[in-house]
Formats: structure tokens, C-alpha cells, sequence
């Protein structure tokens, strides 16, 4: 079996420029991101007049790419993101603290559905966001009164705009979140929910967390993970995982998106192997699993091929299976068979090399 590589040390991403909008600027939790930012060394930092982002666009595609994925921007999130929405199948709700990511996956699923250039927002309304999820709690009907996903209680996912992880230096949005997931005294029982692929896990490891969050880490076959540019290798994020499980934390593995290219069964395999040894030693292991095949629309193959014209990332709508979502919306699968292949393989080698594991659901 061919194994994964030695953990690297995490990657903390710099932003070049940081823009502050003028409603953001009132906001306390602000001052804690200014103040970490200036600890990361940056100091092109400007307070817009406004709340409308400007400066972002560059000539061509390409340099309004660059000059966006190298900002950050402080905001106010709109009224429209603390009306929480649902999230199939990860969770109850979607709670944003961010939205836009600092890595550069050629697969990047918020390609074509976020509008504007791809910078980084943060919302600076913390406070409110998190006052907000009282009103949620025992509401939810996507894992709240399942059989199978009950008892994590009303389920909030942070994650599905943005790599909270990857930011969480600059920000301190995830390590509040969690304390107040783990402290706060709702009605009913809840969990935080967060996927990442960077490792930097340190200031997570002794927050009061109270078993109310679960961290998963977003991992790949050595083939796929090329396509994952600006993030952590990784066995450096598995090393995280490992870290927070023996933190006491619920845990889990997103593969995702599951590719199959290069001898993909020994790869794939040589990933949960590595999974299974870093996680061999945790008492009382919560680990579950999510499996997410490799999917796009016509409008993110647009965006992505424009963000990145020489990629080798298959995104051939004649190799693939048409699908509609409830709206009529169409992204593109693997064909049925390639489908069934891969769970079938999936299914037997999470059995044998992760018998612990539950998963969670197949897409």
C-alpha cells in the first residue's frame, strides 16, 4: 500500500490588502480582527467610506482573480444570511461567519454560485449572528428527528461558504462560535458542524467545546488533491484531526470530491489507512464519514476554466450524467455505473479500514 507522505507545517494564508466597510468598522468583533491581522504582518489595510466593495477588479479575469484571492474583506453580513436556511444532507441549517475562501481548488464548488470576484468576506456581526440560533433550535428537519442522525440535535453547518478553518487566524470567528456552542444554554441539544482542509487546529484544541462541535477534515486521493492548491497537504490535516479528537472533539472525514483518477483504489485506500492510524489510539472515537463524488454546472465550469485556463481537471459534460436539481437547476455526475463503482469500493474499504466510522451519506 503506498503510503501518504510525512505531515508538513500548516499554511497561514497572508491576505496582500484588507477593506473594512463602514458599517463593519462599528463592530467589536472588528477590533479582534484588526488586531489579528496586524499580528499576521499586514499593513495594506483600508477603511472604505461605504459598504459597497471596491478596488477588486483588475484588467482581465485573471487580475481580478489575483487582486480578489489576495483580499480580505470586513463586512456586514446582509439580513439575508442570518435567515438561516436548511442544508441537505450536512445539517439543519447553514450558519455563515464567512463567505469566499484564500485556496485555490480548481474544483472549488462556490465557483458560479457566489457573484463577483472571488474575495474573502467576514462578517464582522458576530454577536448577532450567534444571538440569532436560539431561534432555530429544535426547528430543523434534516438531521433533527432522524433515526439515524437524531442525536446530534439541531444541526448547524459553517462551513458551506467558506473554509473557517483557513481563515480562523485572522478571524477568531470558529473559536468563538465553538465556546459559545459549548457553553451557551440552549433549549435543546445542538452541534456546530465545520469541514476543512488546512490543519492549524492549535487554538481550537482547549476551547470549551463541550462536545457540541464535530471538525472534519476535507480529504483526498493523492491524484485529486493536486487540484487543491493554497491549502494544507493532507497528512497535515489528518495530524489536526487526530489533534482535536484527542481534544475530546467529534470528528470526521469529507472526501470529497471523490475522483477516479490515477490508480485511484490505491489511493484512496492509502488515505484511510492513514486515517485508521492516525486515529488508532483516541478513546471513545465519534468519527463519522461523508462521501461527495466529484460534480459541476455549466456556470462553474465557465468560472473555474476561467480562474484557471491550464487546469487538467475533467469537466466534460459528454462523460457525464445530467442531473436536475428541484429547481431545474443542471450539474453534471459521473454516469451511473463510474457511480456505482466507486460506492461499492467506498462502501467495502471504509468497512474493513474504518470500521468505527459511521457514515453519513453518499453524493
Amino acid at each position: 500500500m503506498t503510503a501518504l507522505p510525512t505531515p508538513a507545517r500548516t499554511r497561514l494564508w497572508t491576505p496582500r490588502h484588507v477593506v473594512v466597510t463602514r458599517s463593519a468598522a462599528e463592530r467589536p468583533h472588528t477590533a479582534e480582527i484588526l488586531r489579528r491581522v496586524e499580528a499576521a504582518g499586514v499593513d495594506d489595510v483600508e477603511f472604505l467610506r461605504g459598504d459597497r466593495l471596491t478596488g477588486l477588479r483588475g484588467e482581465d479575469e485573471r487580475a481580478t482573480y489575483a487582486r480578489a484571492k489576495a483580499t480580505l474583506a470586513v463586512v456586514v453580513s446582509p439580513p439575508s444570511k442570518r435567515k438561516l436556511q436548511p442544508i441537505p444532507p450536512s445539517a439543519d441549517w447553514r450558519v455563515d461567519l464567512a463567505e469566499g475562501c484564500p485556496a485555490h481548488c480548481q474544483y472549488c464548488y462556490l465557483a458560479g454560485s457566489l457573484s463577483g470576484p472571488p474575495v474573502t468576506r467576514v462578517y464582522a456581526d458576530l454577536d448577532e449572528i450567534l444571538a440569532g440560533l436560539d431561534a432555530y433550535v429544535g426547528a430543523g428537519h434534516i438531521t433533527s428527528g432522524t433515526e439515524d442522525r437524531g442525536h446530534e440535535g439541531t444541526t448547524f453547518e459553517a462551513s458551506c461558504y467558506t473554509d473557517p478553518l483557513g481563515i480562523e487566524h485572522l478571524t477568531g470567528s470558529l473559536a468563538a462560535m465553538i465556546t459559545h456552542m459549548g457553553t451557551h444554554a440552549f433549549a435543546g441539544p445542538v452541534q456546530l458542524r465545520a469541514t476543512t482542509k488546512f490543519g492549524a487546529v492549535g487554538p481550537l484544541l482547549d476551547l470549551p467545546h463541550g462536545g457540541r462541535t464535530r471538525i472534519r477534515s476535507s480529504v483526498n486521493s493523492t491524484s485529486a488533491a493536486r487540484f487543491e492548491g493554497g491549502t494544507d497537504p493532507v497528512p497535515t490535516r489528518l495530524a489536526g484531526l487526530g489533534a482535536l479528537a484527542r481534544a475530546g472533539y467529534s470528528v470526521g472525514l469529507t472526501i470529497a470530491p471523490i475522483m477516479p483518477v490515477g490508480d485511484w483504489r490505491t489511493e484512496y485506500g492509502a488515505l484511510l489507512d492513514a486515517a485508521a492510524t492516525e486515529l488508532a489510539d483516541v478513546p471513545g472515537l465519534d468519527l463519522t464519514v461523508e462521501c461527495i463524488t466529484h460534480r459541476f454546472t455549466p456556470g462553474s465550469k465557465q468560472v473555474l476554466e476561467g480562474w484557471y485556463p491550464r487546469t487538467k481537471l475533467e469537466m466534460d459534460p459528454d462523460a457525464r450524467t445530467r442531473k436536475f436539481g428541484k429547481f431545474g437547476a443542471v450539474k453534471y455526475v459521473y454516469p451511473a455505473d463510474a457511480m456505482r463503482e466507486l460506492r461499492t469500493w467506498f462502501g467495502t474499504a471504509l468497512a474493513d479500514r474504518l470500521p468505527v466510522a459511521r457514515t453519513l451519506y453518499w453524493t
